[in-house]
């Protein structure tokens, strides 16, 4: 009997094995090709049912009869890692003639799904559900969410033909171009599967458009969705700056490479805050209270810039490790300090320029960033450098011990080091060059155009060395790859500044906290403590971490009293002037204990004195005319 049953087990192993769909599954993964797909691809996704946080999706793929295999975007331009949420996708059907057809998920590249194409059959149909954290009121769409494609192409060479179904009277925005609209069905031109990627889409109840280019050829717009009618207002007052930042972007990068712009902005406290580069639109989601609160408006200021930098720095110039022919093959990081960082510090040169900011408050934020990156004690075992290399490792670690285990320290850090190349420059020359003159040489080509152009290392060691000649090879490979107890970068030394610290933060270090919930105490005490107590961050091997006060704890009261930031606060400032340590009552998962911190340093946040030499930083901040 058991001898029997075995045969038969080893009888149908085999038929399983050479079934279609096994031999599907064990196929190597064909190399993408350079040339057009036949046929068009055609997706329309259903956003009616977002009350329920569904998006409900229907592709067609041409085909030939033989073996297909269909790819989920798995690592998306701007995330820097393999995070296509495929995880999100349910109810995956493919059909074919009416007829369902079997399918099977690859058991190496989980991201790619095996069909078997019977004969007669020249198109696949998909339908699946997308369960996505949609809103009532708006919906913010990446399309790399809601889309299958065929491999063996670059996406570049495949078309596909969006259409979007709209809840009843709600408005849209997106750099895709409208075909025809039929209520409130829209059908796009057909695009690349490469753009359409790159194209995302905000819809909304309550929407509000803006013209940010009035009078001049190239339209850049913002549109604005949000939770309430108020949310989506903006005041005169916010718009000219921001009409200032496409003028000084322009100057500044000497091309534009983009048809149109849309700035795509949700506000909302019901969505991640966060910022994503696309080449004609970014989607920027910010606080409900940013067009309303004019503190928040200003401390989130950077943001919109940021990701409008990033049509020219990431999107037209892209590091040539961060292009790829699909979004498979896997993406390399290590020019994300060009990529992210380069980005950040202009985004902080153009928020001053444009009148986001005054050059007061970018002084202040380079303040913040300076005493941040100051005090990292993970420099001492990881480069700058490193932290591009494994930034898509990071989503898998945990988010304590920040400025021990250092993440993504190339953007700010990045801009500390573009400072000091910026300075540098400036003092080689005698003021005649500075990095505007890089920004004009590395991305002022191909005026109008967005195809791709990649740059390396050496790229950008040339082009420097073109602007102000020097070793910028071994100047930019000193701080990259250095580890140590300092920073390595001196840019606000070189622009005739210094890092001081007083009792009385900045008004947008202020804000700041009470956006992120936090009471900020890394340049005193050295903690970072969410408004419930909880211990987000401790710097390493300081005075409280080794007293206990480390990530994950939570602080239950100090000197006796119920824990609040200001209660915190008042503690440190008392014990400046007592030689009594500071007592704090911790619970540590179920465990309760009293810890003691001997700290007498009072309150320390960061700011910039006047230095030697010339005011370099402010004339950075000083728009171009």
């Amino acid at each position: 009997m058991r001898l029997a049953l075995r045969r038969a087990s080893l009888a149908t192993a085999i038929a399983l094995a050479t079934s279609p769909a096994a031999f599907a599954a064990a196929q190597d993964l064909p190399a993408p090709v350079d040339q057009p797909y036949k046929g068009n691809l055609a997706v329309t996704v259903d956003l009616t049912d977002q009350a329920r946080h569904l998006l409900h999706v229907r592709e067609s793929i041409p085909v030939s009869p033989g073996h297909v295999i269909l790819y989920y975007p798995k690592w998306i331009p701007g995330e820097h890692g393999p995070s296509g949420p495929l995880s999100n996708v349910a109810g995956f059907t493919v059909t074919a003639n009416g007829k369902k057809i079997p399918w099977r998920r690859d058991l190496k590249e989980m991201f790619a799904f095996h069909v078997d194409v019977p004969e007669g059959v020249d198109k696949l149909d998909l339908s699946f559900d997308y369960l996505d954290s949609a809103t009532p009121h708006y919906i913010p769409l990446e399309f790399n969410e809601v889309s299958f494609y065929p491999a063996g192409y670059y996406t570049s060479r495949i078309m596909i033909e969006p259409t979007v179904k709209l809840p009843a009277g709600w408005k849209f925005a997106t750099a895709l171009e409208t075909a025809s609209q039929s209520g409130d069905t829209v059908t796009f031109k057909p695009v690349s599967y490469e753009n359409f990627v790159d194209s995302p889409l905000i819809a909304g109840q309550y929407f509000n458009r803006v013209d940010l280019a009035p009078g001049q050829s190239v339209p850049v717009h913002l549109d604005i969705v949000g939770e309430t009618a108020e949310s989506v207002k903006i005041t005169d007052k916010q718009i000219t700056p921001q009409r200032n930042l496409v003028v000084q972007a322009n100057k500044l990068f000497g091309a534009h490479h983009y048809g149109h712009y849309d700035f795509l902005l949700v506000v909302s406290d019901h969505t991640g805050h966060f910022g994503l580069e696309h080449h004609q639109s970014s989607d920027d989601r910010l606080f409900a209270n940013f067009l309303t609160d004019p503190k928040v408006h200003t401390a989130a200021g950077t943001l919109l810039p940021h990701e409008y930098i990033h049509s020219w720095n990431g999107k037209f110039r892209r590091p040539a490790d961060l292009w790829t022919p699909t979004f498979t093959e896997p993406m390399q990081d290590d020019l994300l300090w060009v990529y992210e960082g380069l980005t950040d510090y202009f985004a902080g040169v153009l928020t001053a320029r444009s009148g986001i900011w005054t050059t007061d408050q970018w002084r202040d934020s380079l303040a913040s960033i300076a005493a941040d990156m100051g005090a990292r004690t993970g420099r001492q075992w990881r480069s700058l450098q490193d932290t591009a290399d494994g930034i898509p490792l990071s989503s898998r670690g945990s988010s304590g011990w920040l400025n021990f285990r250092r993440s993504s320290d190339y953007y700010p850090e990045g801009q500390m080091l573009w400072l000091d190349v910026d300075t540098k420059i400036r003092d080689l020359s005698g003021g005649k060059h500075t990095l505007d003159d890089f920004a004009k040489a590395f991305y002022g080509m191909d005026n109008g155009s967005y195809v791709p152009k990649t740059y390396t290392f050496e790229d950008v060691v040339g082009t420097l060395n073109s602007v102000q000649p020097y070793d910028w090879a071994k100047f930019l490979r000193e701080r990259l790859d250095y580890t140590g107890d300092t920073m390595p970068e001196k840019g606000i030394e070189g622009g005739g500044w210094k890092l001081a610290f007083d009792d009385k933060p900045s008004d947008i270090f202020a804000t700041q906290e009470k956006i992120r919930k936090a009471t900020s105490l890394a340049y005193s005490l050295g903690i970072t403590v969410t408004d419930k107590g909880e211990v987000r961050d401790a710097q390493w091997e300081g005075a409280a971490a080794k007293a206990g006060l480390v990530p994950g704890v939570t602080i239950v009261a100090v000197n006796g009293k119920d824990f609040s930031g200001q209660v915190l606060k008042d503690a440190i400032t008392d014990a400046k002037n007592t030689t009594t340590p500071i007592e704090f009552l911790v619970k540590n998962v179920d465990d309760y204990q009293t810890v003691k911190v001997d700290y007498h340093g009072g309150l320390k946040y960061p700011h910039l004195v006047r230095g030697e030499g010339k005011d370099l930083i402010g004339a950075i901040a000083t728009p171009k005319k």
